[in-house]
């Protein structure tokens, strides 16, 4: 530490940590939440009538890429926002480190099965199969 006519100067060495990443995550997947999801309620609901969501329906949108990136990009950010604010929830009550590092293994590892998984199902849908076409 060095002292400058009377004050002290000290150089603070700020970490970079998960928290840190996670805080930000938050806030960017929620402002990409707000955007995706309207998005998605007003092309369902709003634009197209509500006794047209049929699984027809669905089938002639997921012939497009676009569509099944977008509805992939949605899944995405909703299950890991959604589970990085249990996580949270979960550290207010349980403060026991071991614990906590357990549950956010597990909750990882859940977030990226159900990813992958939802994924996988998404981007192999036959559409042909539903619409009767080979």
């Amino acid at each position: 530490m060095t002292t400058v006519s009377g004050i002290t100067h000290r150089k603070v060495q700020v970490r970079s940590n998960l928290e840190r990443y996670g805080f930000m995550f938050m806030r960017l997947s929620g402002i990409s939440l707000l955007v995706l999801a309207v998005g998605h309620m007003v092309i369902q609901h709003v634009l197209n009538s509500v006794h047209n969501l049929t699984l027809e329906f669905v089938a002639l949108q997921w012939q497009s890429w676009g569509w099944k990136a977008y509805d992939m990009l949605l899944l995405a950010f909703a299950i890991s926002h959604g589970v990085n604010g249990l996580r949270n929830v979960l550290g207010d009550y349980i403060h026991n480190d071991k614990t906590m590092k357990f549950i956010t293994y597990f909750l990882a590892a859940f977030v990226v099965i159900t990813i992958i998984w939802a994924g996988v199902a998404i981007a192999s849908f036959d559409a042909g199969k539903v619409l009767g076409s080979n």
